[in-house]
């Protein structure tokens, strides 16, 4: 950073998910409803502090849960957390695991993603909106900022906790759950975990120029492992219940420390990568 220079101001958009959206982990809570040119977010943004560490949370499905994952306005979400100023998206989801190692109650710190879905936006780009003119072509190789991933491996190895430092998550529409023989391929395809929302959630942070990172909480084993009980959504809710407050506890040690540290040459080649990745319409 150049002498003088002012270090950027960290303020953590957290979007929970399935069983993972618990406001009590916010001090001093206010709630505010906005509303964006993609439309109205899933709720109300919960605004508060962690330790001093300004941040907003919303509830990916609604705070009833009442929003399936093809429903989500996931453009809303995002523009309205980057509106709010917010520098860093951590989300929380839920995921089945595709591989022995990654057992019921483990955390994957994820670090790719492939897409199975079919109906949703994943640009803001799309000439909806005035307020995003041209057609975005955002680089996702590295989709998942590696340096607030990787304070979140330093948290949860600090915590105890059994988190795995990368997985693949192959994100499908939903909102039925895998066809066996759909888990054998994905499995074969080097997916390490699914769920419903990566994508276009991590894409959309990326055209919005944001830090975004996601704690992974494996609930199940899909339905790819013989001998076990097959994946409901009452298995998957207990598991969320039982160990919800892992993600809850990997919060709240790693935002204080991302609130120290120092960003802005991270937040301005995000910055720089959405610029550039826009072609402008020719007059």
């Amino acid at each position: 950073m150049a002498p003088g220079a002012n270090p950027a101001t960290v303020k953590i958009g957290i979007i929970g998910g399935t069983g993972l959206d618990d406001s009590e982990i916010l001090e001093g809570r206010t709630e505010k409803y906005v509303d964006t040119p993609f439309g109205k977010p899933s709720d109300a943004l919960i605004l508060g502090k962690i330790k001093n560490v300004d941040c907003i949370l919303l509830a990916r499905h609604g705070r009833q849960h009442s929003i399936m994952p093809s429903e989500v306005n996931y453009r809303a979400n995002i523009w309205a957390l980057k509106e709010e100023g917010c520098t860093h998206v951590i989300v929380t989801t839920a995921c089945g695991s595709l591989r022995e190692e990654i057992r019921p109650g483990d955390i994957v710190i994820i670090d790719q993603f492939i897409d199975r879905t079919t109906k949703r936006p994943q640009t803001f780009y799309d000439g909806t909106s005035p307020c995003a003119r041209g057609v975005c072509h955002i680089p996702a190789a590295d989709p998942f900022c590696p340096k607030t991933r990787q304070v979140l491996l330093e948290n949860a190895k600090k915590l105890g906790l059994r988190c795995h430092s990368k997985g693949t998550m192959v994100t499908i529409e939903g909102p039925r759950f895998s066809s066996r023989a759909e888990s054998f391929m994905f499995r074969a395809w080097g997916a390490d975990v699914i769920n419903m929302t990566t994508v276009p959630e991590a894409v959309l942070a990326k055209e919005a120029g944001i830090c975004y990172a996601s704690i992974a909480l494996a609930t199940d084993y899909d339905c790819w492992k013989e001998n076990e009980e097959e994946v409901s959504v009452d298995r998957v809710l207990k598991i969320l219940k039982e160990n919800g407050n892992k993600a809850k506890s990997l919060l709240l040690s790693t935002i204080p420390q991302i609130g120290s540290m120092e960003w802005s040459e991270t937040l301005r080649t995000l910055k720089h990568m959405a610029q550039f990745s826009v072609l402008l319409p020719k007059h």
